[in-house]
């Protein structure tokens, strides 16, 4: 799949999709508040968000750390509409820059005018994306020295019922989600990042992982 496929494929999802996505996902994208609270910033630091969707997270961090910059691009031109529209309605435009762009393939100077940040987060996005190892290895290349690359994702389910992983894996397939096909840590080491950290949270729903540059 091309990325002007992928990105036609994510608009079509999404272009009603949108206006509901965070009323219905705060059910059960687990662990964005955990990565969020992770984030260990200093004042003026630069934050990027590989993969922002609605600016949801983006928003939560830029309360929290109303002292920084906080970029973001996601592939879906109607998911950043409603991102913008999001952090305009908050108030929240002077520190939070959106556009589009293809994880697969950016560069944050063209994007935003910055070559590194003092993070990255990726949030519930690598299990919708094709060539993962690509995108984590251009996410660790934007970090600055000893900045961290945080992820969270739906994890393997090894502490709930397999019949609950069964009919989770089989609905999420639905809307072309598939985290049975990602190795997240795997990507980190063929990108030679250093893994600092993985957690499994909410009995193996969710995963969490640090990472920073080799």
């Amino acid at each position: 799949m091309t990325a002007l496929d992928h990105a036609h494929l994510m608009d079509r999802i999404y272009a009603r999709q949108r206006h509901i996505y965070d009323l219905t996902r705060a059910y059960y994208l687990l662990g964005r508040d955990h990565l969020i609270k992770s984030l260990d910033l200093a004042p003026g630091a630069t934050v990027l968000e590989i993969g922002c969707g609605t600016g949801r997270n983006l928003v939560a961090a830029a309360k929290a750390h109303p002292e920084c910059r906080f970029f973001g691009f996601d592939i879906s031109s109607e998911m950043i509409r409603t991102a913008e529209a999001h952090i305009g309605k908050r108030g929240l435009s002077p520190n939070i820059q959106v556009t589009p762009g293809d994880a697969t393939n950016f560069s944050s100077r063209d994007l935003f005018g910055a070559a590194e940040f003092d993070a990255v987060f990726i949030s519930y996005s690598l299990s919708m994306m094709p060539q993962v190892p690509d995108v984590v290895a251009l996410a660790l290349k934007v970090l600055k020295s000893g900045a961290k690359l945080h992820i969270v994702d739906f994890g393997a389910q090894e502490g709930l019922p397999r019949v609950w992983r069964k009919a989770l894996y089989a609905w999420l397939h639905r809307f072309h989600v598939h985290p049975d096909k990602i190795d997240i840590q795997g990507a980190i080491q063929a990108a030679r990042g250093v893994l600092i950290k993985r957690a499994s949270l909410y009995r193996g729903y969710a995963q969490y992982f640090e990472a920073g540059g080799d």
